[in-house]
Order: structure tokens, then C-alpha cells, then sequence
């Protein structure tokens, strides 16, 4: 391997390492505030990416049926929910959350597609209509077992990801995609040729990273999270509802994992089950970073993507194994690092 190969792998790695920071630092919020390890993050990345595709071709994108269906019944399980509880007053609110906001999405996306929007308004369309999905999730599925155990919740977690994939191939096809690119420009470094995609790709995430460190650290409604995260109990004696936080956190997920699919979009083919690898390799980033730091996840990220580039290069074909081989060892090392208690069960 030459020195110019290897400055154009690490170049490579770099890039696909800031999409997989997008969307580890997003499975960090998730987790810090629901203890929920949101496997579906990767499907949503997916589904934007569909979503712009669709829009560039000039039509209805399937997110249109998916976020009306999970609309309805997100909807109706939160009017039965406050049905059983004799708490109805709160009934326009549920409807205006749950059905109206969703739907109101879906109408701007409809009628501005009726007059050939530009790229710029193509992806805002497309962030806009993928936003509710997550939340709606939420609602549908892991609000009813919030106190559950983390590994229930992980259970689930995984089984919602399969609904999906056959969700996608219902509403998306089994066709893959590929958007243009979001810039032409290029940057010469040294005898390396670096396309604009890719600068574009890493400036994001640094962006998104530091916006979340001033949100979380200087804002009233992150610190809300942040207790949230640390002691829910104690958050909701606060005056905190955990389940409005939660709320927020699958919001900015939402944000997050669209931003992910927008931008891996032109340069990979994206196909309705493509969110799983880009979700399983984020995580793996996660978890370097304990599942608790948005630095350390990043930083987890970027190593992960940088790996699977000289990985790819070595053997295409065992990329996947190498990049899933490094959890033994941080694993190893998080568990005898770590201390443990025993605890005792008192029937």
C-alpha cells in the first residue's frame, strides 16, 4: 500500500466515519434519555434517503403512506390512553401531536411538490416528512413499556426494526437509489483529490456535534434532558415529564438519522434494508464510546469508518467481520474495566 492509497482510504474512512458519528451521537440521546438502543435509527436514515429520491424524481415519496399510518395509530392509542386515565381535557393536544402535525407534513410535501421545488426545498421537504416517524414510534411502541428493562426494550427494539424493513419494501420497493451529489466542488490536498461531498459530509457532523454540546450544556429545555437522563424519578419530582423528554430526544434523532440518509444518499445505492449495517456500525461506534458519551461516540464513529475503509481494501468481502470484530475486544476490555457489585435479592 502506497502512501497516496493511504491518504485517500483514511480520507474515505473519515467520510463514511462522520455519517456513522451522525448517527451513534443520535443512538447516544436516544439511549441517555429512554434506555431505549434505538435500532431502527439506521432505518430512517434509509427511508430519507428514499424519500429524496423520490422527491427528485417528482413523486409522492412512500414516507407519505408510512407517516400517515403510524399517524392514525399513534393517534388512537394516545386517545385510548387518556380514555382509561379520565384525563380527556387533554384530548385536542393528543390529536393537534399525533395526527394534525403529522399530517400537516404530509400536505406541504404534497402541494409544494406540485410546483417542481429546487434541491435545496427537495431535502428540507424531505427532512420535514421524515421527522414524525420517530416520535410516532415512540408513542406506538416503546411508550407503553417505558419502564421496562433494557434488555426488553432492546428486544423490542430489534423486532420494530424487522416491522420496518417490511414497511420499506411496502411502501419504498425494492429498488435501490442514488441522489446527485449536493455539491461539485472538490479540494486538492497535496496529490490527494478530495471530492466536495466528503468535506461536506465531515463538516456536518462537526457541526451537529458542537450544536448538541451548546444545547445540552447551555439550554434550559437540554439540561431538562440531561436530568432526565441521569435520574428520571428525580427529573419528574422536578417537574420534568420524562415522556415529553423522550419525546424531544426522538425529535432530534429524527433530525439527525434524516440528515444521515441525505447525506450518505449520493454516494451509496440505498435500498429499502440498507439502514440496518449503517445502524449496527454506528452503534459499534457507540459503544467505544460506553454508550454515554457524544464525544467518545464520535470518536468511536470516525475509528469504525477509517477501519472498515483499509478494511475494504484488504478484502471487500471481509470488511463486515473485521469492523464486528472489534466489539470483542472493547467488550473484553469494558467489562474488566469496569467495577462490579454483587447484588443481593431479598424475597
Amino acid at each position: 500500500m502506497t502512501p497516496d492509497i493511504a491518504a485517500i482510504l483514511a480520507i474515505d474512512g473519515i467520510a463514511t466515519g462522520a455519517v456513522y458519528a451522525l448517527v451513534a451521537i443520535g443512538t447516544v440521546l436516544i439511549f441517555t434519555v429512554t434506555r431505549v438502543i434505538f435500532i431502527p435509527f439506521g432505518d430512517i436514515a434509509a427511508f430519507t434517503a428514499l424519500t429524496l429520491a423520490a422527491l427528485d424524481a417528482k413523486e409522492l415519496p412512500g414516507t407519505v403512506g408510512l407517516v400517515v399510518v403510524l399517524a392514525c395509530m399513534a393517534c388512537l392509542m394516545e386517545l385510548g390512553s387518556l380514555a382509561r386515565t379520565g384525563e380527556l381535557r387533554a384530548a385536542p393536544k393528543a390529536v393537534l401531536f399525533y395526527l394534525v402535525l403529522p399530517l400537516l407534513a404530509v400536505g406541504t410535501v404534497w402541494l409544494t411538490m406540485r410546483v417542481n421545488p429546487p434541491m435545496p426545498i427537495r431535502i428540507v421537504l424531505a427532512l420535514l416528512l421524515i421527522l414524525p416517524v420517530a416520535p410516532l414510534l415512540d408513542r406506538i411502541v416503546f411508550r407503553p413499556i417505558a419502564d421496562a428493562s433494557v434488555l426488553l426494550l432492546l428486544t423490542v427494539s430489534v423486532a420494530l426494526h424487522f416491522a420496518l424493513v417490511g414497511l420499506g419494501l411496502l411502501f419504498f420497493g425494492p429498488e435501490g437509489v442514488r441522489t446527485e451529489p449536493l455539491t461539485s466542488l472538490a479540494l486538492d490536498v497535496g496529490d490527494v483529490h478530495v471530492p466536495g461531498q466528503t468535506v461536506l459530509i465531515l463538516t456536518a457532523a462537526l457541526v451537529f456535534s458542537g450544536l448538541l454540546f451548546l444545547f445540552f450544556d447551555f439550554t434550559l429545555l437540554g439540561k431538562a434532558l440531561r436530568a432526565t437522563a441521569f435520574n428520571r424519578t428525580g427529573a419528574r419530582l422536578m417537574g420534568i415529564r420524562p415522556a415529553r423528554a423522550g419525546t424531544i430526544a426522538y425529535l432530534l434523532g429524527s433530525l439527525m438519522a434524516g440528515v444521515s440518509g441525505i447525506l450518505i444518499a449520493p454516494v451509496n445505492t440505498i435500498f429499502y434494508d440498507s439502514g440496518f449495517l449503517l445502524g449496527l456500525k454506528a452503534f459499534v461506534g457507540a459503544i467505544i464510546g460506553g454508550m454515554i458519551s457524544y464525544p467518545g461516540a464520535a470518536i468511536g464513529a470516525f475509528g469504525v469508518g477509517i477501519l472498515e475503509s483499509f478494511a475494504s481494501f484488504e478484502s471487500s468481502t471481509l470488511k463486515d467481520v473485521i469492523v464486528f470484530s472489534l466489539l470483542i475486544p472493547v467488550l473484553l476490555w469494558r467489562s474488566l474495566a469496569s467495577q462490579h457489585s454483587e447484588e443481593e435479592v431479598e424475597e
